[in-house]
């Protein structure tokens, strides 16, 4: 028996990866990639990353305005107020195998936390905002514990002297971050709190959409960052950049790749046609911090990497080639580098989600189904 399907569902072919397709409204965020611009609530990217703090960038992303001086302030000490794990979350840290990646424990982390939050099924504007506060400032502290766990040193409870990044940092690494190390972790986070519709932002609009709780919908966006092709490619960068002994070696090195055809993490984007605007913040970091950890050498083998391949393909550097030094000179091991950008894409991700549910239709799209059709039923013993 044959099915004819109907001439739209036959003519219309589906657009790989989406690619250009609008599927939500947004005034979160606004990347222009012919021009190389990235806007957070209508402020530019250069602004923000050069006068703000990290909370006054996470209010501007929720509440769609910069906060006064007194509202910075009270929100910003609500968020480290916020910055424990309950008891529980810390014991099942303790019980992940230690070559399980961050990542895995993160987003396992996040559902664990949703049995602790007492307001985890009320839907109530009020009750996500609660939830929201918890997240932003519970996501940092998890990858700070773990961390903490796994090399066998007593974790810390935040310092009401710092804000969220830079307590952040103190809390991974045990030691009060250095002024320049305090304002390249701000920097880091500024950057990495959003990007409008990426992938892990859209999964996470989607759970929304169905209006299940935060948690499921940050536990999504989890998923969808670790993946290599997203959030998991500063990891690979690193690891490329260990693997380059000298300067001297680079251009054989990046030439041998482009000639077996391997990827390049790092490089590339699917929205920018310009370099990306996030892309000279980190690189003048991780200038600054090679240098002042005599790691010079990381920062120039990434400027021969980033030449060489723009000399060979025409292709510019994406926020994940230079957060990868960033994070490596402030002490940050490579594995968890996917976990620091969740961490600060969660500011993006509870925007996003909130956006969602205030104006909420079930993400639903339809496909094209390329399979057969009406094949005869045969019963398991006469099957060949």
């Amino acid at each position: 028996m044959s099915v004819v399907l109907n001439q739209e569902q036959s003519e219309k072919a589906p657009i790989r990866g989406l690619e250009g397709v609008v599927a939500a409204d947004t005034s979160v965020s606004y990347v222009d990639g012919i021009h190389g611009r990235l806007l957070y609530q209508g402020y530019d990217i250069h602004d923000l990353a050069e006068q703000t703090t990290f909370a006054e960038v996470v209010f501007l992303l929720w509440y769609g305005r910069l906060p006064t001086r007194a509202e910075h302030d009270r929100f910003s000490a609500e968020l480290v107020a916020e910055m424990r794990l309950p008891s529980q979350v810390l014991e099942m840290l303790k019980l992940t195998p230690p070559n399980s990646h961050p990542m895995a424990v993160l987003r396992t982390a996040v559902s664990m936390l949703a049995n602790f939050d007492p307001d985890v099924e009320n839907m109530s504007v009020e009750a996500n905002w609660r939830k929201a506060k918890r997240l932003m400032a519970q996501v940092p502290t998890i990858i700070a514990d773990l961390h903490r766990i796994r090399t066998g040193q007593p974790v810390l409870s935040p310092d009401p002297n710092f804000g969220l990044s830079a307590n952040f940092l103190y809390m991974l690494r045990g030691t009060p971050p250095t002024p320049l190390e305090s304002e390249a972790m701000r920097v880091l986070m500024v950057l990495h709190a959003d990007h409008e519709l990426n992938a892990s932002t859209f999964a996470a609009r989607v759970v929304a959409s169905t209006l299940s709780d935060m948690h499921s919908a940050l536990a999504a966006a989890l998923g969808a960052l670790k993946g290599p092709l997203h959030g998991g490619a500063n990891q690979r960068v690193m690891e490329m950049i260990l693997d380059i002994p000298n300067v001297e070696m680079v251009q054989s090195y990046i030439a041998g790749m482009l000639e077996n055809k391997k990827r390049i993490m790092g490089f590339g984007h699917r929205v920018y046609r310009t370099e990306d605007p996030r892309t000279p913040h980190l690189r003048a970091y991780s200038e600054k911090l090679c240098k002042s950890r005599n790691q010079g050498h990381l920062y120039e083998i990434s400027r021969r990497i980033e030449q060489a391949v723009m000399e060979a393909k025409g292709i510019y550097p994406n926020v994940d080639f230079y957060s990868a030094t960033v994070q490596h000179a402030l002490g940050i091991p490579p594995e968890y580098f996917t976990a620091v950008f969740a961490a600060a894409r969660t500011a993006g991700w509870i925007a996003h989600i909130m956006e969602q549910y205030a104006d909420n239709r079930l993400i639903r799209p339809t496909s094209r189904y390329v399979g057969e059709m009406g094949l005869p039923f045969l019963p398991m013993d006469q099957r060949g």
